[in-house]
C-alpha cells in the first residue's frame, strides 16, 4: 500500500471518528431533549460574549461642536427639548427588516471544433519498385482526425423576502457619531424556535422620528433569520452524511 493512500485512510478515519463523537455528545443532548420544547437563551450583552470584538471603521478627523446663540433649538433635533431617537450606548431602536430579492439569470454557451490533417508519401525512395517494401513501409505517415464541441446552459431563478421588526440596542458609537447596533430576537411556536438577527452600523441622520430605521440603511448589515428544533433538526442531513459528502470526490 502506498503511503499516500495509507495517510487518505488515516486522515478518513480520524474525520469519522470525530464524527461519531460529535454525533454521540449530540445525541446525547438530543435524548435529554425528547418530549421538551425547546429552551430560550438567556438575555446576554452582546459586547461580552466568546468572539466579540468592536468595529473600526475609517474615520474622518475630529471636527469642533458649533452651536447657535441664544437659541434653544438644536440641530438635527426632531424635539424642541429633547431628541427623542437613540444616540447613545444601550438605547434602543427598531429596525424594519424589509428584504425583498429577485433574480432571474439565464446564460447559453456553445462552441465547436473541427479538424482533420491527412499526410502521405506515395513512393519513398522508390519503395513503389520493391514487393517487400510496400508490406513495410506506410502509405501513409500520418493522419489525425479531432471533433470537439460543448454546450453549457445555466439559469437562476431566485425570490426571497423577509418584512419584520425587530429592537436593537446601541452598543458602540463611533467616533464620527455612527452607531453599532445589534438585536435578536426569538419566537417559539410550539416546539419549534425562530431567530431573527440583526447587526450593522447606522448613521443617526437616518433615524426616523419615531426611532425606527429600514434595514437597508443599515452599513455592513448582518441578518440572519433561521430556527432550531424538531422540524429544523429533521430537515438537516446525518453527520455521517454530512462527513461523506465533504469526503468523497464523486
Amino acid at each position: 500500500m502506498s503511503v499516500p493512500r495509507l495517510k487518505r485512510i488515516v486522515l478518513t478515519g480520524a474525520m469519522l471518528s470525530l464524527a461519531v463523537l460529535a454525533s454521540g455528545c449530540s445525541s446525547i443532548d438530543r435524548l435529554s431533549q425528547i418530549g421538551e420544547k425547546p429552551k430560550l437563551t438567556e438575555i446576554e450583552n452582546p459586547t461580552t460574549q466568546p468572539g466579540y470584538k468592536p468595529v473600526q471603521m475609517p474615520m474622518p478627523k475630529p471636527e469642533q461642536a458649533s452651536y447657535n446663540a441664544n437659541s434653544l433649538w438644536r440641530n438635527g433635533s426632531r424635539a424642541f427639548f429633547k431628541d427623542q431617537r437613540a444616540a447613545r450606548v444601550g438605547d434602543l431602536l427598531t429596525v424594519t427588516v424589509n428584504i425583498t430579492d429577485k433574480a432571474n439569470l439565464s446564460n447559453e454557451t456553445q462552441r465547436s471544433r473541427s479538424s482533420k490533417e491527412d499526410s502521405g508519401v506515395t513512393d519513398f525512395l522508390g519503395a513503389s519498385t520493391i514487393t517487400q517494401a510496400n508490406k513495410i513501409l506506410p502509405g501513409k505517415i500520418l493522419t489525425t482526425d479531432s471533433t470537439s464541441s460543448s454546450d453549457g446552459k445555466g439559469s437562476v431563478n431566485r425570490q426571497e423576502s423577509l418584512t419584520t421588526n425587530v429592537a436593537a440596542v446601541v452598543t458602540q458609537v463611533l467616533p464620527n457619531g455612527n452607531l453599532v447596533v445589534e438585536g435578536k430576537q426569538e419566537i417559539r411556536v410550539n416546539f419549534e424556535i425562530r431567530e431573527l438577527i440583526v447587526a450593522g452600523i447606522v448613521r443617526p441622520e437616518d433615524i426616523q422620528s419615531d426611532n425606527t430605521i429600514d434595514s437597508s440603511k443599515i452599513a455592513q448589515a448582518r441578518i440572519a433569520y433561521g430556527g432550531r428544533g424538531q422540524i429544523t433538526d429533521v430537515q438537516q442531513p446525518r453527520y455521517g452524511q454530512q462527513v461523506m459528502d465533504v469526503l468523497l470526490p464523486f
